[in-house]
């Protein structure tokens, strides 16, 4: 049976599980607690700056708080955005993103070596990169070296995106973060003689990356219709046992996911479109401030016109049908043609994307699945 979190009510109780962290460090604090590492989210000690597996944390502090009870096993709680982050937030404690944390000036420096290390590759001068991630680490925020490796991968993924070479021993890895994209982007712009240079001596030797935002975009299903339930028949439910905690965390991580993939096809659309410094201003709202606001992205399609665009993503086909609240329903008539719904489909497969601009209403058969109920009624 699921614990439930809100019983963690002691900071100190978390502040002696990070304090063990330290002292046994990662492999043997998680191995002691029977514990894997995080794949999203850490929590950092306020003493040491050190970042820890934030579910981990979470099971030993309630041991802590409640030792009669003792430390909670991997399997009694869900972990994530929706039960371990909000807990350790409200208990005064930072929780970052993996990949996410990552400060402008860490990012400038991660750029400015990868393109240091291109460079020499180019030039087919030997380096080793082994040094460079040496060199790179102090400078940065107690990262490891497989972390600035994910971060090299990240901007390969970025380069070959946009068609560009890049390192052939950094194969690309998406998801790379918004912060990121940009910095590179702006110095691809900044010394635009020093790139073409590098990227014309490298277009002999590009390789093939794990992805491409080439041919993803395709037409919407059509709308049509389909045979009605006759009056008076039974409509079939079948009954469901679900962790609501666990599928709703898994379905923000898709939703995550497919708009770090949006990202890279705006970028991508942008600089095919003449615009690319406007890539700059693109805004990743819902990152930045959370759902709610109507759409996810905010990005250009003129310097002087900007596009709204809410992502809806899916590892099913085509024609899948999803899920659209109210308040994005009302945004899309509000803005109009400056709307743009990404539809993302096949994403775990090879991603697909097309776009319904404009009122949704229009272009989808829309049915209510929802109520919300009270005892006022609304007049007029």
């Amino acid at each position: 049976m699921a614990v439930e979190l809100s019983r963690l009510q002691s900071p100190a109780a978390v502040q002696r599980a990070l304090d063990e962290f330290a002292q046994l460090g990662r492999t043997a604090f998680l191995s002691r607690y029977g514990y894997a590492k995080s794949r999203s989210f850490l929590v950092r000690n306020a003493k040491t700056g050190q970042l820890c597996d934030s579910k981990a944390i979470v099971g030993v502090a309630f041991g802590y708080q409640f030792p009669d009870e003792g430390p909670l096993k991997p399997t009694d709680f869900s972990g994530g955005e929706a039960t371990v982050v909000p807990r350790l937030q409200q208990l005064g404690f930072e929780v970052v993103t993996i990949g996410e944390d990552w400060t402008a000036d860490e990012v400038q420096a991660t750029v400015a070596s990868y393109f240091e290390m291109l460079r020499l590759e180019a030039a087919q001068q030997g380096y080793v990169k082994s040094e460079f991630n040496a060199q790179l680490r102090p400078q940065l925020r107690n990262r490891s070296k497989a972390s600035v490796e994910l971060k090299y991968q990240n901007i390969s993924a970025i380069l070959n995106g946009l068609e560009l070479p890049f390192i052939r021993g950094y194969k690309p890895r998406g998801n790379a973060q918004l912060l990121l994209r940009q910095v590179v982007q702006r110095f691809i712009q900044a010394q635009p003689a020093l790139v073409s240079q590098v990227f014309d001596a490298l277009e002999e030797v590009k390789t093939p990356g794990e992805r491409t935002f080439h041919a993803s975009l395709v037409d919407p299903p059509a709308l049509e219709t389909v045979a009605q339930l006759e009056k008076g028949v039974s409509k079939l439910r079948l009954p469901r046992k679900t962790n609501w905690a666990q599928r709703d965390e898994a379905n923000r991580k898709l939703g995550r996911a497919g708009e770090h993939w949006v990202i890279g096809f705006e970028q991508r659309r942008l600089v095919e479109a003449g615009y690319p410094e406007l890539f700059e201003q693109l805004d990743w709202v819902s990152d930045r401030l959370g759902d709610g606001v109507g759409y996810d992205i905010l990005s250009h399609e003129t310097p002087s016109q900007h596009r709204f665009i809410e992502v809806k993503t899916t590892n099913g086909g085509h024609a899948s049908s999803f899920i659209i609240s109210r308040n994005e329903l009302e945004f899309s008539e509000e803005k109009e043609d400056a709307f743009h719904l990404y539809r993302v489909f096949q994403f775990s497969d090879v991603p697909k994307l097309y776009i319904l601009k404009g009122r949704l209403h229009d272009q989808l058969h829309l049915e209510p699945i929802d109520y919300r109920a009270s005892f006022q009624r609304v007049a007029g």
